[in-house]
């Protein structure tokens, strides 16, 4: 399966994980980013779906798929309207979600990459 990171792909996906129907959040995703995106969705009242991937060669550690039963939710559209929020107050912005900070600028536009 081709990973696919939440909000770098616009394309909502739809799935099936642990034969349940849901939205992919993300696939190929490391166990400390799938324990970060499980806390954060459920966190904001939505019900996660997780399935590991066998690692290909024994010295890998395996990947997980994350997804979430609202059929209809998307991430992009979530983060990006404000839809989703963080246990210490404030909305999750784009570099939270994508782990790159952890008290971010809510204006994503002006912050530069080397922030």
């Amino acid at each position: 399966m081709k990973p696919v990171m939440g909000i770098n792909n616009a394309k909502h996906v739809i799935g099936e994980i642990n034969g349940v129907r849901c939205t992919i959040i993300e696939t190929s995703a490391s166990g400390e980013r799938a324990l970060f995106l499980r806390q954060l969705l459920e966190f904001n009242n939505l019900e996660v779906v997780e399935s590991v991937n066998p690692p290909s060669s024994e010295d890998e550690e395996p990947t997980y798929s994350i997804g979430v039963t609202d059929i209809v939710f998307n991430p992009v559209f979530a983060i990006y309207e404000c839809l989703l929020k963080i246990p210490g107050g404030g909305y999750v912005t784009p570099g939270y979600w994508l782990q790159e900070c952890t008290d971010c600028d809510n204006r994503y536009w002006l912050r530069k990459k080397d922030q």
